[in-house]
């Protein structure tokens, strides 16, 4: 039995077949034959911590991998965290705030890691000559259950200092809220990421200790969804960690495409601030972007939330989309090999 095919629709036909033949002969693998998607991705802070997001919409790895793109920056973890479960975005590039959250019922889940350490500095008045000489005195972080403050009570607790009894914490929203209460004199020191690092050199202020040195676990920045999404629309997630992972590469292995990034999205073209931005970052990013137990027990080991200490790591992230896609061998292709 044949089928009379409809006028033009025999060369639509041909014209798909062409373009598909087209596509396998220049190596690109085809991701997705429907038009692109929305995706809707938030970040809390301007800090060289979200190159690989930045560097997505750049190269415009969205576009490539089937989707759209659309960044969305919302001051502060806590907030942020708050306009994910409300469904306003899809995901978020963001560090340990997702944690209160997930205790406190919100439906959400890791689903690869960005920064798996503190990436911030604490920079300090001149009368604070090393971490110890902050007993007594108040400290500048930007939100409260978010991750600078977990890097605040870590650093504490890593010399023997308690924090709210020892020292005192002021909670001031933004990383540029927390360096001009330190040139106020409003705290004796502060916990600030790059490139605000640099402004505060620049207005004499010296670094006190790179937090990241201590080489603490920790998700100082993670990709981060609803669940729901994750079971409705798996495929977005991975076309989206398809794109992603590229832009982990590029960060690592692309000093031009991430310095053009970090010009464009921290809106500057001060050489300084954005090779301060890039330096910071540059090798920290992994390759396989697996959240561990560590890094969620780090996080869980310094937040204030009641049900903290009897979690369970397991339950708040889910490593199985960036698995599927090391198994298929995206990732040994990605990275030029067989």
């Amino acid at each position: 039995m044949f089928t009379i095919l409809p006028r033009g629709m025999k060369e639509m036909i041909l014209i798909n077949c062409l373009a598909l033949a087209i596509f396998a002969s220049l190596g690109e693998p085809v991701y997705s034959a429907g038009a692109p998607f929305r995706l809707r991705v938030g970040y809390p802070q301007p800090s060289g911590a979200q190159l690989p997001l930045w560097i997505m919409s750049e190269a415009r790895f969205d576009q490539k991998y089937g989707f759209d793109l659309q960044y969305i920056y919302i001051s502060g973890g806590a907030r942020l965290t708050q306009t994910l479960v409300a469904g306003d975005i899809d995901m978020a590039t963001t560090g340990g705030a997702v944690i209160n959250g997930i205790l406190s019922g919100a439906d959400l889940i890791y689903i690869a890691m960005v920064v798996p350490t503190y990436g911030f500095s604490l920079y300090a008045r001149p009368e604070v000559k090393d971490v110890a000489s902050l007993k007594g005195k108040i400290i500048g972080v930007m939100t409260k259950g978010a991750s600078s403050d977990h890097a605040a009570v870590a650093l504490l607790r890593h010399n023997n200092l308690q924090a709210g009894q020892d020292v005192k914490f002021l909670y001031l929203g933004g990383v540029r809220e927390v360096l001009a209460a330190l040139e106020r004199g409003i705290v004796s020191a502060g916990v600030i990421s790059s490139p605000t690092t640099l402004a505060a050199r620049r207005l004499g202020f010296k670094e006190v200790l790179n937090i990241a040195s201590l080489n603490l676990p920790y998700v100082h920045n993670g990709v981060v969804t609803r669940r729901a999404l994750t079971r409705q629309q798996p495929e977005r997630i991975k076309a989206f960690l398809r794109g992603f992972l590229a832009a982990l590469k590029a960060a690592n292995d692309d000093a031009g495409l991430s310095k053009r990034a970090l010009a464009r999205f921290l809106a500057t073209n001060d050489a300084a601030i954005i090779d301060e931005a890039y330096q910071s970052f540059l090798g920290v990013f992994p390759r396989l972007p697996y959240i561990t137990e560590d890094n969620i027990r780090a996080v869980l080991s310094v937040a204030d939330h009641p049900k903290a200490a009897a979690a369970d790591p397991k339950e708040f992230f889910d490593n199985r989309f960036v698995k599927e896609l090391e198994d298929s061998g995206f990732i040994k292709e990605l990275y030029g090999q067989r």
